[in-house]
């Protein structure tokens, strides 16, 4: 085939196989953008980071905003009235508003402006400004003001805390009450976490707010001819200053002002309310005044203690993690200057911002279950190719070039504005099999015309037709499965923004994928597959610094991903220097034992069965399962053509069979009652239907993604008209119960709102946080860690006896049981060990199937 009558792929693929400068410099250009555009939390010296907004799962809320009025005091019904009904008929005239939904509760009114999707975020909120600066005077009773709320959704509560005093080695220690814990937080930590970037708002929760209360004596008040008005009018005035011109003495210019802030109960008591007779009448004559506690509508507890902490919300469009990343990186710059106090026992008590809920560790497994698959999906790639093909350099070519196409994605989500979550990035990790099939198909097509050729064939045109000859059905592939989800990218409302970011993220994986098949592979094909023969010198140099380069990448990046690198310039030194009638044997041997290693690496990486049966067991498992898949798709492939015949001959018969099988999926689908419903009761009454019927429900919906973070978000409700008390003593009582369960971590309960807009809960709401332990010991990582044990019990870690070193200080180490209940003494670390179980063994499904734990 010559230059002129190739195809438009062909003359592509011409072109890049001969400027592999131009795709080398191409791979490094997508390999730096992508890592600065990769949502994974990479932080490397000198390389700037832009990464893509990355959170734990999609923000399907409506385009909204919140206009927040306060109106102390008031009820329900008055602010319904005079506050929260205005207000949705005057906003109701906004540009692209869809619907205003209010709510009005004691003290306060809430309404929310729902928007068009169309209509821009920010644009709205100034639309809004414009309405609330242009209202009507009186519409709104005297000093009511209403605000909007933060910048922010109803998803963007990333980080709750809790204040508390804490010893220097970080034990708890006490000491501070309430009203001074509040009076921190509203006044320092708040303050300062609010710059932190990327936060929108920092709300208080819990504890006392000070005030001063002024306690009017009626009798006082009768004798004195005072009303209640003209010592409210009295207090209000005082507390100010003033300001007057100033005045010049001797060449300096002063400025005249009256100071007037109340600082002291003294300066409340002294305040004139009027003169009778020439005889000043004062606040203290009339009503008592002290420090005291404000009304509250929300209480924190922790582990039946009261507490007070506050709740960071992420601004509009920023990065949760990276604003998470900020508001720790405050709270390190603050915990030197909060405050210290010296208790009566000498113990030092410093304020200590303690986290709860830190959404960092959900967001991480998010990026753990794609950063997982990828793992996977190479390694398994590798074993399968060297399998089929029987060829290193093939299988390193197929499963190098996937994390290029991941890169790709990540660069395309960044430029269409698509953020990362648990189902964006499942599209990727679905895509992953398409992705490597394209690859597979180039590669397997290149590396067959090449053992094809001959040896004074041209080597270029063999990867040229080859790549042009599947180039077309690789593109048509793909396009078939873009065209498919088209209907997703017409979605709208809650499933338009839960599936299309799925819906991009494979877009951009398949394209990638077909990106990198046409235009990487090839190139690389030729200068890994493609040389034939050559200098023994020239070849050995080249595979030693193939070699180097496998070390350099164990070092620094990965050692299992090192040793395949390696691997491959093993496999051109072992080609150069092995006779020819053994070279033909070498890649044979040297694929089983890269399929040996791999399978090692994959199995430690997956544990299908569970850390504890241990590495021979798992990979057992996991030879049978691919070797048992392979060899079924072998034994497809060599009896295809009779078993085809026989389909033909039998085409009734074989008919049958997706019939049943399209019958089964249906009752496993939409159940028996979906399916035969309309049967007589007498029938469905008949003893084999009945267990039929109960035994295919139907497949259940559910419009969430279900997640486990490790902690639980428990709502339980009283009754509505239940006081702040009691409700206060229900926390309290369930906190300690959920905290008595060895398994809980930490439980922390709010009942009421926290002092946002975002929180409009009422006193009977009760909302606990429970973080339990995770099921083995971890490390600062979240690997789990192995210690020794002893063989010659079940689970029994490795004792004195078994082992004669002893632990630095010198006590010997003891036995230690499986359990963290039955722990006595050190553990060894050891990475060929067992991990260390610390949930009961009540809730170890391998001792107990099928018992109920609690």
């Amino acid at each position: 085939m010559t230059e002129g009558r190739l195809t438009l792929i062909g003359r592509l693929v011409h072109f890049l196989v001969g400027n592999k400068l131009l795709v080398a410099v191409g791979v490094l250009v997508v390999i730096g953008w992508g890592f600065m555009a990769a949502p994974f939390d990479w932080d490397v010296a000198g390389i700037p980071r832009s990464p893509v907004p990355v959170d734990a799962i999609p923000d399907i809320g409506e385009n909204q905003q919140i206009v927040f009025t306060e109106w102390p005091g008031r009820s329900p019904q008055d602010v319904e009235d005079q506050v929260s009904y205005p207000l949705t008929v005057s906003l109701m005239g906004i540009p692209g508003v869809k619907t205003i939904r209010s709510f009005s509760m004691l003290g306060f009114s809430s309404v929310y402006v729902i928007f068009e999707e169309d209509v821009e975020f920010y644009w709205s909120r100034s639309r809004i400004l414009e309405k609330l600066a242009s209202l009507p005077t009186g519409i709104l009773p005297g000093g009511v003001r209403p605000s909007l709320g933060p910048d922010a959704t109803a998803l963007g509560q990333i980080f709750w805390y809790t204040l508390e005093g804490r010893d220097p080695e970080g034990n708890p220690a006490g000491g501070w009450d309430l009203e001074e814990l509040r009076s921190i937080q509203d006044f320092q930590v708040r303050y300062a976490l609010l710059g932190a970037k990327g936060v929108s708002e920092v709300a208080s929760v819990g504890g006392f707010v000070r005030e001063y209360q002024v306690d009017v004596d009626p009798d006082a008040m009768r004798a004195h001819g005072v009303t209640l008005d003209e010592v409210f009018r009295a207090v209000r005035s005082a507390n100010a200053d003033v300001g007057a011109r100033t005045i010049e003495i001797n060449r300096v210019e002063y400025v005249v002002r009256g100071i007037g802030f109340i600082e002291t109960l003294e300066d409340i008591e002294t305040t004139v309310i009027k003169a009778r007779e020439n005889v000043p009448i004062r606040v203290g004559d009339v009503a008592h005044v002290s420090m005291g506690p404000a009304l509250r509508r929300g209480v924190l507890d922790k582990e039946g203690v009261e507490a007070v902490g506050g709740v960071v919300v992420v601004r509009y469009g920023e990065n949760p993690l990276a604003a998470i990343k900020n508001v720790k990186k405050k709270i390190e710059e603050i915990a030197p200057g909060l405050p210290r106090k010296t208790l009566p026992d000498g113990t030092v008590s410093r304020v200590t911002v303690v986290p709860f809920y830190d959404r960092t560790k959900l967001i991480n497994e998010t990026l753990g279950t794609l950063s997982t698959a990828l793992t996977d999906e190479i390694l398994i790639t590798i074993i399968v190719v060297l399998i089929s093909l029987v060829h290193l350099r093939s299988a390193l070519l197929v499963s190098g070039v996937l994390p290029l196409a991941v890169l790709i994605a990540f660069i395309a989500m960044k430029l269409f504005g698509v953020d990362a979550n648990v189902v964006a990035l499942s599209g990727i990790a679905i895509a992953i099999g398409t992705i490597v099939d394209m690859g597979i198909v180039v590669t397997e097509n290149i590396a067959s015309h090449l053992a094809r050729a001959g040896p004074d064939e041209d080597r270029t045109q063999v990867i040229v037709r080859a790549s042009s000859e599947v180039g077309g059905a690789v593109l048509t592939a793909v396009a078939t499965t873009v065209i498919s989800f088209l209907p997703v990218f017409t979605m709208v409302a809650a499933e338009g923004k839960l599936f299309q970011p799925l819906a991009f993220t494979k877009t951009f994986a398949l394209i990638a994928s077909v990106i990198v098949s046409l235009t990487v592979i090839p190139p690389l094909a030729h200068a890994l597959l493609g040389r034939k023969g050559g200098g023994k010198v020239i070849g050995i140099v080249l595979s030693s610094l193939v070699v180097a380069a496998g070390i350099l990448v164990g070092v620094l990046l990965s050692w299992w991903a090192g040793i395949l690198v390696a691997l491959l310039g093993v496999v051109r030194i072992v080609e150069k220097l092995v006779p020819e009638r053994f070279a033909r044997w070498a890649p044979w041997i040297l694929s089983g034992i890269a399929v040996a290693a791999v399978a090692i690496v994959l199995t430690k990486h997956w544990v299908p069965l569970g850390p504890e049966r241990g590495l021979a067991r798992n990979l057992v498992f996991v030879g049978l399962l691919l070797g048992s898949i392979l060899g079924f798709f072998a034994l497809v492939r060599r009896t295809y053509s009779r078993l085809l015949r026989w389909i033909l001959d039998h085409k009734a018969a074989f008919i049958a069979l997706p019939l049943l099988l399209v019958l089964a999926g249906g009752f496993v689908w939409l159940g028996f009652d979906g399916l035969l419903g309309w049967l007589p009761d007498r029938v469905r009454s008949y003893g084999p239907v009945s267990r039929l019927a109960h035994a295919l429900p139907g497949l259940g919906k559910e419009f969430m993604p279900s997640l486990d973070e490790g902690s639980f978000l428990y709502m339980p409700t009283t009754m509505p008209h239940a006081s702040l008390a009691e409700v206060t003593d229900v926390l309290r009582k369930q906190d300690m119960s959920i905290g008595a369960i060895p398994e809980v971590e930490s439980v922390v309960g709010k009942l009421g709102r926290a002092e946002t807009s975002l929180d409009p809960a009422p006193v009977s709401m009760i909302e606990t946080v429970i973080n339990y332990r995770s099921e083995f010991l971890l490390d600062d990582s979240g690997t789990r860690q192995r210690f020794m044990f002893d063989p010659g019990g079940r689970d029994l870690f490795r004792d004195e006896a078994g082992d004669p070193r002893r632990a630095p200080d010198g006590e010997p180490y003891k036995v230690s049981g499986r359990y963290a209940r039955d722990s006595g003494g050190r553990l060894i670390p050891d990475p060929k060990g067992m991990p260390f179980r610390l949930w009961r063994p009540a809730l170890d499904p391998e001792l107990n199937p099928g018992r109920d734990p609690w």
